[in-house]
């Protein structure tokens, strides 16, 4: 699809710093002759729309019915701003992360979004969709933004008009977004059956550490009812106990509020949050978020070695501390006691984030807290089987684990090339227009299973990025 692809013949200085030089004959032109900012509201009907980071503007209503801990179907929609097919949108508190993208929807977002609309409706909106989601034009945007912190900058939307797009001719327009459409259908159907592997690979560890730890490794031991539906029978030699008789649970802690207030952070002192858990494979060996000694007073540390686990946003996730760290309220740590072997209750909880999704109450959010985790039941055989159950699930889950570290890598290499690509495409660094012509036709796909639950993970993210900004 891509051999062959050549820069444009001629060439010129755009004048702008985050376009570079783009063809001789395509135009450089401010947001303020591009686009007019539309304020249309009085429309609560329609559906609602979210802009997110990964893919741009998607449903709300639906998704939110079937997902979101958070009901807004009694919200007053009257000053929402409505959405028409082509219309831009954006997230002003995280345009500058990516949160922008031309609508293929009629609906409405939130008044605090940004809805602009091209004037001259020649020009093609999915052209502009990926420009302005490109990394470069996310560094723009963020030079214009402005707030106290990089945690609170908006781009107002006269800002926005500040700010100067390349524009080709209308057809040329319609002819990349033909090409990059092409190319984002391959790469999508390239991810998702990377993902699918992933999802078969994950589900074979599942069953290896579930067996291991509710059976041990002896096939002909005898089995006994534990009296726990998610346990079944387990050895008859093995005891079943709460989770708080078996460790000490401590939550984290941090009071200040807000909490992305600039004058806690950037100082020695390493700060894990839910995502950090939620990325580690067992153990936590990184961290991009520190505390100075103002937010370390409001916080609390724990040691190296502490098991840990997320009781909001990615709930049940646990991973293991490689270094001394504090966390939020939002993580708890476990110190196991005498007789309980701090790997072996990592895999009993590895096992049991369906057991704990189920916990939390939908009404406060879906957030766990330290009395519900307490109550679980759990297996504990004798110290020196935990240590055998344990060596033979890492042994057993080792060429697993591989295998998922290296999809993943080859998603992360895909994505990075498929930014690239769009980026030097809509800006004319590659010119596509011999391989936009020799494309077969588009056929319309219905949404893959994949692609739905990207949408409802990409809604719930937005969703907990913009309650913790505001």
């Amino acid at each position: 699809m891509i051999e062959g692809l050549k820069p444009y013949a001629a060439m010129k200085n755009s004048g702008v710093p985050w376009l570079g030089r783009v063809p001789e004959h395509w135009g450089v032109l401010p947001n303020r002759a591009l686009f007019s900012e539309i304020k249309d509201s009085g429309f609560p009907d329609e559906q609602m729309l979210s802009v997110t980071i990964k893919q741009g503007v998607i449903r709300q209503a639906s998704l939110l019915s079937n997902t979101s801990k958070k009901d807004s179907s009694n919200e007053d929609k009257s000053k929402y701003k409505r959405v028409l097919s082509g219309d831009v949108t954006y997230n002003k508190m995280r345009a500058w992360q990516g949160a922008i993208g031309a609508s293929s929807l009629r609906g409405i977002v939130s008044p605090a979004y940004i809805v602009v609309r091209l004037r001259d409706r020649k020009n093609a909106s999915g052209y502009f969709h990926y420009l302005l989601r490109t990394p470069n034009f996310a560094t723009e945007a963020e030079r214009w933004s402005y707030g106290i912190s990089s945690d609170q900058w908006s781009l107002r939307p006269e800002q926005f008009r500040q700010i100067y797009c390349c524009v080709p001719t209308p057809d040329e327009q319609s002819t990349i977004v033909r090409f990059l459409d092409h190319a984002d259908r391959l790469v999508g159907r390239y991810i998702g059956s990377k993902r699918k592997l992933i999802k078969l690979l994950e589900e074979q560890k599942q069953a290896i550490i579930y067996r291991a730890v509710t059976r041990g490794l002896d096939p002909n031991v005898r089995l006994v009812p534990s009296g726990v539906d998610w346990l079944g029978n387990v050895p008859a030699h093995w005891d079943v106990r709460r989770a708080k008789q078996v460790s000490r649970i401590l939550r984290g802690k941090f009071s200040h509020r807000p909490r992305n207030d600039p004058a806690l952070y950037d100082g020695p002192h390493p700060f894990i949050q839910t995502g950090d858990v939620a990325r580690a494979r067992k153990n936590i060996t990184s961290f991009s978020q520190t505390l100075n000694e103002r937010g370390f007073a409001v916080s609390k540390k724990f040691p190296a070695g502490t098991l840990v686990m997320t009781i909001a946003a990615n709930i049940g996730d646990v991973a293991v501390l490689d270094f001394d760290a504090c966390f939020p309220d939002s993580v708890v740590g476990f110190v196991p006691k005498r007789g309980v072997s701090r790997d072996f209750l990592y895999f009993v909880f590895y096992t049991m984030k369906s057991e704990f999704l189920r916990e939390a109450p939908v009404n406060t959010q879906g957030n766990l807290n330290v009395d519900r985790i307490g109550s679980q039941r759990v297996p504990v055989p004798p110290e020196a089987e935990q240590a055998m159950i344990v060596s033979s699930i890492e042994c057993d889950t080792a060429t697993v684990s591989v295998a998922v570290e290296a999809q993943s890598r080859e998603i992360d290499q895909m994505q990075e090339y498929c930014t690239r690509l769009i980026a030097d495409v809509v800006t004319g660094k590659l010119d596509v227009r011999a391989a936009a012509a020799a494309l077969p036709e588009a056929t319309d796909e219905p949404d893959t299973a994949e692609a739905v639950e990207q949408d409802i993970a990409d809604l719930e993210d937005a969703e907990a990025e913009t309650e913790e900004a505001a």
